[in-house]
């Protein structure tokens, strides 16, 4: 049996081997399927079509004597990003993915992703390099750089040569997806993701019946390495639809999981709000969601109101609560860190509210609050985690909050050109000289083995010497009224008078924008914090639907809402503030504009 041949314990070095093998045993075989607008079976690729049109690529980048350098990858969702991404393997070549710019969309990060890279070639489509053609004529860097429709590369591979690579070769540059400033590109070899691969077949549980449904972005880790490169590894197939496809039209998602009997398939906790909010009765009543055995959730905190919710909805179709699969984990962990037992129902910990902003970990007490926080499950294989003080860099005592340190094969080797920063974040030591850890910034405690994720370090928000985390306040504000989008919201602080005040950013939903009562909504949200966290908002910005700064996977952008706020270039409905000196302006904040932006880049 192949399954057999090609075991998960087979000790390939990198993934040329691993996709060799795959051709080698079974080239008919179909890898991936693509589905035009998340419903139609568009096209599919075999192993033997994705290692031809792989080399093909690869004998093109070879000509050009770019061995060793980068290649941008730009390409709207389909599979051809798939094979440029192989292609780039076979060649030597380091591949760099990165979003598509969108129509009338400056290319500000895409140049700084280039220069910090410092890419030689961009591989895109034919029709993709006919759409940005004109506008490379204001961006000279971008216009020097080779550009290449893979799509129009002759199929003749004869001349490809293997090219002299092994397990510790720089596979692929993964940018954060984080705030605004300069770029980091996260170093990652085929170790690492061959290791990660292995942590992910065995922390899901997947065996040779193992079926994949995805729709996330293949130039994010959780789409390329989770819904790409994991069926690869199992040798089974992927069923792939257009992130903006799922957004469009979330039934869709689960439309497909249920019509190929999908085990595994997953996202953000937005995703599944999303299938709960925008799902009718009929639709769901059309469902089969029995198969459906890891319903991954990751990327950002996951919230025990949604699971609830979405298995309120989606159990009387055949959805097994115990299927929720909360993880945790980020690019400079290749991807996956900790996740449960496949057969475990999501553990939720109640814990006090007011403990918790002082980083304690207490059962609640009457009056002061409740904050429900799911586990991210425990590790996998050798790779450990630390909870230490980001002070004194100590371990602290299991039930209690603390930085999040990572040590194992996942790690990253580094942030690509920053020796500094890979110093400070990758190669971190406790203060007993254990180590090096990773730093991930995250805040979070272990009890009974396992990881709860509390919130992020440099997000965290301190009023008066007590911690709030802003994911709480987002939340409070979400639910103040109806006219507010969930999941949609940023909370932030700003200095005023030598104090940190709190500033609210929040999306309003499309159908109240003309009819808004903005001193109601105001007021609302007002009085919801005050009453849940003890905090009076200076300013409260309502915005336009689908405005607020987020990441490819969905995050919120806390930084670059802070930084629009203070500039003035957010997209405004209405506002209200403590001292306003200029509609949706907020003058009087200005000076403070150049030290945030500094602190952007820095970070």
């Amino acid at each position: 049996m192949f399954e057999k041949k090609c075991s998960q314990d087979r000790p390939w070095s990198t993934l040329i081997e691993l996709l060799g093998e795959r051709t080698q045993i079974e080239p008919e075989k179909v890898a991936y399927k693509f589905l035009h607008r998340g419903e139609n079976e568009a096209y599919s690729l075999t192993y033997k079509e994705l290692d031809e049109q792989a080399k093909a690529i690869a004998t093109y980048l070879q000509s050009l004597n770019v061995i060793g350098e980068r290649a941008l990858l730009l390409y709207p969702p389909g599979i051809e990003f798939i094979a440029a991404f192989f292609g780039c393997l076979y060649a030597g070549v380091i591949a760099v993915p990165a979003y598509p710019p969108r129509r009338n969309q400056k290319m500000i990060r895409l140049e700084a992703i280039v220069k910090d890279a410092e890419a030689k070639v961009v591989l895109t489509t034919a029709s993709l390099l006919s759409k940005v053609e004109s506008r490379l004529v204001d961006n000279p860097h971008l216009k020097a750089l080779h550009w290449l429709a893979t799509d129009e590369v002759e199929s003749e591979s004869a001349s490809w040569q293997p090219p002299k690579v092994d397990s510790e070769t720089i596979a692929f540059l993964q940018y954060t997806s984080g705030s605004t400033g300069t770029p980091k590109g996260v170093t990652i070899n085929h170790a690492n993701l061959l290791h990660n691969q292995r942590m992910i077949k065995q922390a899901f549980g997947h065996t040779p019946d193992t079926t994949v449904v995805g729709w996330l972005p293949l130039f994010h880790d959780m789409g390329l390495i989770g819904n790409v490169l994991q069926p690869l590894y199992l040798g089974r197939t992927c069923i792939l639809m257009s992130p903006a496809d799922f957004l469009q039209k979330p039934f869709r998602w689960l439309q497909a999981i249920s019509r190929y009997q999908a085990t595994t398939s997953g996202g953000p906790n937005f995703a599944y709000d999303l299938c709960v909010r925008r799902t009718t009765p009929e639709q769901r009543a059309s469902l089969d969601l029995s198969n459906w055995q890891v319903a991954f959730t990751g990327a950002e905190p996951v919230r025990a109101e949604t699971i609830e919710q979405f298995t309120e909805a989606f159990e009387p179709y055949g959805f097994n609560p115990q299927a929720f699969y909360p993880c945790y984990g980020m690019a400079e962990t290749t991807l996956f860190v900790t996740g449960g037992l496949k057969t475990d129902y999501p553990a939720v910990k109640s814990v006090d509210a007011t403990a918790l902003e002082q980083n304690k970990i207490e059962a609640v007490r009457k009056g002061n609050g409740e904050r429900r926080i799911v586990s991210c499950g425990k590790t996998w294989l050798e790779q450990s985690v630390a909870i230490a003080d980001p002070e004194t860099l100590t371990r602290v005592d299991d039930g209690c909050v603390g930085e999040i340190w990572v040590k194992g094969e996942s790690v990253a080797q580094g942030y690509w050109n920053q020796p500094e920063k890979t110093e400070e974040t990758f190669k971190a030591c406790l203060a007993d000289r254990e180590g090096p850890f990773l730093r991930t910034g995250d805040l979070g405690f272990i009890q009974d083995d396992e990881l709860y994720v509390t919130g992020r370090l440099k997000d965290v928000i301190i009023v008066r010497g007590q911690n709030h985390y802003p994911q709480d306040i987002e939340l409070t504000v979400e639910k103040s009224h109806p006219a507010l989008r969930a999941g949609c919201g940023a909370a932030f602080t700003v200095e005023v008078k030598n104090s940190e005040r709190l500033v609210i950013v929040q999306e309003v939903e499309r159908s109240y924008l003309r009819k808004l009562d903005t001193p109601k909504v105001v007021d609302s949200i007002r009085q919801a914090v005050t009453a849940e966290h003890s905090l009076q908002p200076y300013a409260t910005v309502l915005i336009k639907t689908g405005s607020i700064p987020k990441t490819s996977s969905g995050k919120v952008k806390r930084y670059a809402c802070r930084s629009g706020f203070l500039e003035g270039s957010l997209n405004v409905v209405n506002d209200w503030s403590e001292n306003p000196l200029g509609k949706a302006k907020f003058k009087h904040l200005q000076a403070e504009v150049e030290s945030v932006l500094q602190k952007v880049q820095a970070n």
